[in-house]
């Protein structure tokens, strides 16, 4: 059935299946992070990275599908996106902030 718009107005309805094996992933994902805050400290810069990569799994996972993106028109992926690249923006302005802090001496705070 079509709108006045001229949109399709037909929902997608997911399997329960579907979110049960989206569940079972985020707890596999979940177990990993946990593990991974368990490896030695001298490698901190790994352990981050391996972090910080569940973490945006686990994110792409609830957004695709526990919010229905996967689903959904061109719009809302591009604002998804549009989102997930804005938060990449943010970390790289904040990574960058963090790595160049012993540039400049602090003068006085010996």
């Amino acid at each position: 059935m079509a709108l006045a718009n001229g949109h399709d107005s037909h929902t997608h309805i997911v399997p329960i299946r579907v979110y049960l094996l989206v569940y079972a992933a985020l707890l596999v994902l979940l177990v990993l992070t946990v593990g991974a805050a368990y490896l030695p400290g001298r490698h901190t810069l790994l352990n981050n990275v391996i972090a910080l990569t569940i973490a945006i799994a686990k994110a792409v996972l609830v957004v695709l599908y526990f919010m229905h993106v996967r689903y959904s028109t061109r719009l809302t992926w591009l604002w998804a996106s549009a989102g997930f690249f804005w938060l990449l923006i943010m970390f790289i302005l904040t990574l960058g902030d963090y790595f160049t802090r012993h540039w400049v001496p602090a003068i006085g705070w010996e």
